[in-house]
């Protein structure tokens, strides 16, 4: 990624880089014009998408916080857009008095940074009330150009979906939505001592879905999460898998060299917990499945280690050293290893460095860190929940487990300890299954989408005004 700079980018780049494209296609069919297809594809794909992520910035360090992994899905995709000439604008609240209004986070992709509320000490359960005031700012911004300046708008999570919503309207232009996760789908596999998403939440969600042009689900199944809790209409929900860094999670030098970079030590059987530190994530059934572990086989002490890479976020806030004392009262205190939050670059290290990831979350909408760590070569153990059935090959690049017993993962462990080149094997084929989720391949996919809702936008349009 490359360094943040404020700009002001042009309004005329993504036009003219349409007008080029448009111009040589029809140099290349002798002077013709385009068939009636190739004219509405090239004339109704986006060139400017207004993107919404009201409760956490891209330019946030995921893994704390509420930063995690939409932040890299923002980020990521942004990018890859702005690639094939889709300029995107991200419109994030404020969270400092100093932040600079825009901020270039890569060529064609701006983050906007939206006055709504105090910048410090707002909790996510808080943000509703601000709402207004966010989009306030949005239209403000909007206001600030000539007519048509956004083609689409994009929003994620409930939040973003009511400022989506009523931008969408005001402007006359689609709405996509990406709800990441749902509060229907949380609740019903709450972690203990979680708390329940307000009801408030899911008529808002409900709204949004309704109100959409088109919703893009990471899995099948979150699709049909979508009908079946929120009766989404079928046709316009689309499935579309995020994608992996490959050139930054990778396998590189091994996990040999990844541990000497990190300390860690050589021969050791090292799962890792890499996330925010709250119920939902469970990285208490880790370390109750190493208490686990330990008790059949004590011998094992001498050769564990715990990383626990992340901060405290959600729930997690209200007992911000509540996973210490838990390692504490099993008895694993001295393997147990905390980190906070780190770049994406010593992440993937830390990625290289484990024998396994573990995953025991309660829900999961996808699961880009299973992702990422199969990229580095890595294998997973994970709950069999959400997206991760589809992000991990259960049995080739790692192991699923039904439930959330501690038993459970410390018998997949076990194993783990027993044959230490099952890491090696699985962290092989874990590589190159994740190939196929390339960011490249998730963006060219969205602008589809995108297509997809603007020519279905205009029927509709057409269809209401007679």
């Amino acid at each position: 990624m490359m360094p943040p700079r404020v700009r002001t980018p042009s309004d005329s780049h993504a036009r003219s880089e349409e007008e080029r494209h448009v111009s040589q296609y029809i140099a290349r069919l002798g002077r013709r014009s385009p068939a009636p297809s190739a004219r509405l594809r090239l004339h109704r794909r986006p060139r400017r998408v207004a993107m919404l992520s009201v409760h956490t910035s891209p330019l946030h360090q995921p893994g704390t916080g509420d930063a995690g992994g939409m932040n890299v899905y923002i980020v990521e995709l942004a990018q890859r857009l702005a690639a094939i000439n889709i300029e995107v604008e991200i419109f994030t609240r404020a969270t400092a008095a100093a932040l600079p209004a825009a901020v270039e986070l890569a060529p064609g992709v701006l983050v906007r940074h939206v006055d709504a509320g105090p910048y410090e000490g707002l909790a996510k359960e808080e943000l509703p009330a601000q709402l207004c005031a966010f989009t306030h700012g949005v239209m403000q911004a909007w206001a600030g150009h000539r007519p048509g300046h956004y083609d689409l708008v994009h929003s994620h999570y409930w939040l973003s979906g009511h400022v989506g919503w009523l931008a969408a309207q005001r402007w006359g232009v689609p709405l996509v939505h990406a709800m990441h996760t749902m509060a229907k789908v949380k609740n019903a596999s709450l972690a203990d001592g979680d708390t329940p998403e307000p009801a408030a939440r899911v008529i808002g969600e409900t709204q949004i879905v309704d109100a959409a042009d088109r919703l893009i689900a990471n899995t099948a199944e979150e699709a049909d999460e979508l009908v079946r809790h929120y009766a989404a209409d079928p046709g316009k929900v689309a499935v579309v898998h995020p994608g992996v860094n490959l050139g930054r999670f990778r396998p590189a030098d091994g996990r040999a060299a990844a541990r000497a970079r990190l300390g860690l030590p050589q021969d050791a059987l090292i799962p890792l917990f890499a996330g925010r530190i709250q119920p939902l994530k469970a990285p208490d059934v880790l370390l109750r499945a190493v208490a686990a572990l330990l008790g059949e086989r004590p011998e094992l002490r001498s050769r564990i280690c715990v990383p626990v890479v992340g901060g405290p976020s959600g729930s997690g806030l209200a007992k911000p050293e509540g996973l210490q004392k838990l390692a504490a009262r099993l008895g694993v205190a001295d393997v147990v290893r905390f980190h906070p939050p780190v770049g994406q670059e010593q992440l993937a290290d830390w990625f290289r460095a484990a024998s396994v990831l573990v995953m025991p979350s309660y829900s999961e909408s996808f699961g880009l860190v299973a992702i990422e760590a199969q990229a580095a070569g890595t294998p997973v153990l994970a709950a069999a929940v959400g997206g991760l059935p589809v992000a991990v090959r259960d049995g080739h690049t790692g192991f699923l487990v039904q439930g959330h017993d501690p038993d459970a993962y410390a018998r997949v462990l076990r194993d783990f300890a027993d044959h230490p080149h099952l890491a090696d094997r699985m962290g092989e084929a874990a590589a190159r299954h994740a190939q196929s989720f390339g960011w490249d391949t998730a963006a060219a996919a969205t602008a589809d989408v995108y297509t997809a809702a603007t020519q279905a936008h205009r029927r509709h349009v057409r269809s209401t005004h007679g």
